[in-house]
């Protein structure tokens, strides 16, 4: 027995029956699990890979558009490369990418720059802290904004014209700016108004407050031209783009400020609220078409304007001097038309032109006597029935005599005491109250006796009645 095993190289402790079945089960075992590895596996890879694509599924809002990004590149056709408001499925990222810019929402952007220096306490309380006259203006820290000259034409003996002349401004206003530092330099500043040349460096300063609403109008030109950052989990796309935009919208805002307040005088820019906003509306809206920006200029507003605050006193003053004098000259054209008005009407003005003008006929003279109307027309009614009653008058006074010439020849003294008595007959008609003074017997003039009381109920006529 032990050759044998020591022929056959066999351990001696090692059973010979057992060996291939404990193999066998190992061998099962492992299997067993690798077979359910792999299908737990299978699973979970099926499940991420639904989760995957179903992490896909994007919504747009309804006021917002949204651009798909393939690989970085703007995916879609035409319109097709713009997704509107409801669901939408892209590939997940990396490789599509949604970007969603809301362009209905509207942005307000205060802008201050051309305001003076306040306070956190005077911006709060919205008082204007009073200066003294001889206060500088730090350009560094006070805001403003240069308003054209008030031109005061010398003419050169140019020919007088009623023409309106359109004035052309000559010269050059330069604006130096270097890290806070403004400079403002005016060149052989000239203006020829048709009449000659005028020079004028009286140019006027004012503060104003703005109001800038604005929104994306173009989701594909804001996206390709205007710069963004990079936008973290906690922030959204048009977050991040208001940020970044805010300075550009700024500084270019203020350059349209600039270039239209050139254009108005100071007391035309106080006055002015509606047409310098509208005019910055247009050249800020033009500035952001050049650059294709895809941003729309909703509304501009102007919040408030003023003068500097080292001339309130003497600005005050020119306001009210210049109120008394638009007030005298309205009620001096009311008078004026009023009293034309009673006098004549609306043609007074053309007939006293024709009136003093011989080449004008009596025909065309009488057609506007006939259009006169007011104190006038009263004055030349009265005058017309005057004349008729006085022609009427003697043409019955004439005829009177004519019937009673051929009794007068026969009897002249009658005739007369006739006259004499019908006339006296009128006159006591007209008389309120008569008195009959006889001569008085044995006295050698007339006696007079006056009743004191009088009857009271004969009321004397009124002067206009008389």
């Amino acid at each position: 027995m032990t050759e044998n095993n020591k022929d056959n190289n066999l351990p001696a402790s090692v059973p010979e029956t057992n060996a291939p079945e404990e193999l066998d089960t190992a061998g099962r075992s492992l299997s067993d699990a690798l077979r359910i590895s792999f299908i737990i596996l299978k699973v979970i890879m099926i499940i991420l890979v639904i989760a995957f694509l179903a992490s896909g599924f994007e919504t747009v809002a309804s006021d917002e558009q949204a651009l798909v990004l393939r690989f970085g590149k703007i995916r879609g056709v035409g319109e097709g490369r713009l997704l509107g408001p409801g669901p939408h499925w892209i590939f997940p990222y990396p490789i599509d990418e949604i970007i969603k810019i809301p362009v209905e929402r509207k942005v307000n952007l205060p802008i201050d720059s051309f305001w003076y220096f306040q306070t956190e306490q005077e911006k709060l309380s919205d008082q204007k802290r009073p200066v003294r006259p001889d206060t500088p203006l730090d350009p560094k820290k006070d805001g403003y904004c240069i308003t054209r000259s008030e031109w005061r034409p010398e003419t050169t003996g140019a020919a007088d014209t009623n023409e309106p002349v359109e004035p052309v401004i000559r010269g050059q206003l330069r604006i130096h700016y270097n890290r806070g530092d403004i400079n403002v330099h005016i060149d052989n500043v000239q203006v020829d108004n048709g009449q000659g040349l005028s020079t004028g460096s009286d140019y006027n300063i004012v503060h104003s407050k703005w109001q800038l609403t604005y929104q994306i109008d173009d989701p594909e030109r804001f996206f390709k031209n205007i710069l963004v950052d990079e936008v973290s989990p906690d922030e959204t796309y048009f977050d991040v783009a208001t940020r970044n935009v805010t300075p550009l919208l700024k500084n270019l805002f203020e350059s349209a400020v600039v270039s239209t307040m050139v254009n108005y005088t100071i007391d035309e820019a106080i006055s002015s609220q509606e047409s310098i906003p509208r005019d910055v509306k247009v050249l800020l809206q033009d500035m952001l078409d050049d650059i294709k920006s895809g941003i729309k200029v909703v509304t501009v507003s102007l919040t408030d304007i003023t003068w500097p605050r080292q001339v309130d006193g003497a600005f005050l003053a020119s306001i009210k001097a210049s109120q008394t004098s638009q007030t005298a000259i309205t009620e001096a054209k009311s008078y004026a038309e009023n009293t034309i008005s009673e006098v004549a009407g609306p043609v007074a003005e053309e007939l006293f032109k024709t009136l003093h003008d011989d080449t004008v006929g009596e025909q065309d003279k009488e057609l506007l006597w006939s259009r006169v109307a007011g104190q006038s027309q009263k004055i030349l009614a009265g005058a017309r029935a005057y004349r008729t009653k006085v022609v009427e008058t003697a043409r019955a006074n004439a005829d009177y005599l004519q019937r009673l010439l051929p009794e007068y020849r026969k009897r002249p003294q009658l005739v007369l005491q006739r006259i004499y008595l019908d006339a006296i007959e009128q006159v006591l008609d007209e008389a309120d109250e008569k008195f009959v003074i006889q001569p008085g017997e044995g006295t050698k003039g007339r006696e007079i006796r006056v009743l004191m009381n009088r009857d009271a109920t004969i009321k004397p006529k009124s002067t206009e009645e008389k």
